[in-house]
């Protein structure tokens, strides 16, 4: 049994290895293939585990051995399922690893919006307390979670993670979710109500026809001036210019992103020195806890498919 690894730098390295997966056959690991390399390295595959690769007709035209993909993510986009279907190929993704890491990081990033944590630091590593007059200079203003409240779009299993948080910081919480599913401590409202009264939106639904681009122009238009814009799902929901806009404007009081439209980041993005925008490199979901128990995950996945009760099938 072939088992390759295409994109294996988007999850191991060496806090987190796929060795694990030798139970299962022989593995070769590749760091990260480009698209055009990627047929000749899969030929011979009978299993292929990915990432981000791109899996389309072409670059699997040559694996005819081909029986499963399995996921190192839970989004299947870049994968051709009609193709896999038609082809006999099982794709399996990966679920719920990334749920309190992906959380954590949310606050992490509203934290330092609001307490100034790396600013304060560099104003004492730059030697400016030593030369203070106060014992607590008071440089950058700093503000309280407790009774502002907290949007969330997307209420799946990151938005009730988040729903709690906010809870424990005594936040009032609403959710905009197609479903309108009850979760203690969170009011639903339309989507317009959400944006009108939040001081903090954050993100937390997948890339869809309906996601995407749902927050453009007009929805920043419609939020309260000087809230807060978070955005740890997908870089697709958002329109980047449209953000850069609003906070320039000063409409917008800041920007906490992880997920751009194109990663890694473009030369040009226009978020690059937009005011008050922290972002971070798509890094919430991957703490070494959350890769390991991803790669749980997928080994359980080809077991189950091996015994002949495949798991967790998208395609």
């Amino acid at each position: 049994m072939k088992i390759v690894l295409p994109d294996a730098q988007t999850v191991v390295d060496s806090l987190v290895s796929a060795d694990c997966l030798k139970e299962f056959g022989e593995v070769t690991e590749y760091g990260l293939l480009r698209y055009e390399e990627v047929a000749e390295a899969i030929a011979d595959a009978d299993i292929v585990i990915c990432n981000k690769t791109v899996m389309d007709a072409h670059s699997m035209r040559l694996a005819k051995k081909l029986k499963y993909i399995g996921l190192f993510a839970t989004g299947f986009n870049n994968i051709d399922v009609e193709y896999c279907r038609a082809h006999g190929i099982i794709v399996c993704n990966a679920g719920s690893y990334s749920t309190n890491a992906v959380a954590q990081h949310t606050f992490a990033l509203i934290l330092e919006h609001f307490n100034r944590v790396a600013q304060y630091n560099q104003y004492v590593q730059d030697g400016l307390w030593k030369r203070s007059p106060t014992f607590s200079p008071f440089v950058y203003p700093l503000s309280e979670l407790a009774g502002k409240t907290l949007g969330i779009v997307g209420l799946g299993a990151i938005g009730q993670a988040v729903a709690r948080i906010a809870n424990a910081f005594e936040m009032r919480v609403l959710a905009c979710n197609r479903s309108r599913k009850s979760v203690d401590g969170v009011e639903q409202v339309v989507f317009d109500t959400l944006l009108e009264q939040s001081d903090i939106v954050t993100v937390h639904c997948p890339l869809n026809a309906d996601s995407k681009d749902m927050f453009n122009r007009s929805a920043f238009a419609k939020m309260k001036r000087g809230a807060l814009f978070v955005n740890t799902a997908r870089g697709g929901v958002m329109v980047e210019r449209d953000l850069s806009e609003a906070l320039e404007s000063g409409h917008l009081g800041g920007a906490c992103i992880d997920t751009l439209r194109v990663e890694p980041m473009e030369e040009d993005c226009v978020l690059m020195g937009a005011g008050n925008c922290l972002i971070t490199p798509h890094i919430a979901w991957a703490p070494v806890e959350t890769r390991q128990r991803l790669m749980g995950i997928v080994a359980n996945n080809i077991r189950a498919f091996l015994d002949g009760n495949p798991m967790n099938v998208v395609s």
